[in-house]
């Protein structure tokens, strides 16, 4: 489960070969003790949690870098590596 970012306390993982979970495109987004799964389309929560200020946080996140975490989804449902992105 490769980490791709990290800012403000949270960090950004995208599993290998995640598709089988849950279809859609998404990354997993852990702070503390509170982790969750959230969407690159529309960025609201898939499963899990996170308190309001970091979901907000990884949300503008997604919509900044859409693109990227796009073709890092694609990698990574294909068994590769995905690439590091920019943090917020």
């Amino acid at each position: 489960m490769p980490i791709i970012s990290m800012f403000y306390g949270i960090i950004i993982r995208l599993y290998l070969l995640d598709n089988r979970h849950h279809s859609l495109p998404h990354v997993h987004a852990k702070n503390t003790e509170f982790e969750a799964s959230v969407p690159i389309a529309d960025g609201e929560i898939l499963a899990g949690d996170l308190p309001r200020k970091q979901l907000r946080l990884v949300q503008a996140w997604i919509e900044l870098r859409r693109d990227e975490l796009t073709a890092d989804w694609d990698l990574a449902v294909s068994g590769e590596n995905p690439y590091k992105i920019a943090p917020l």
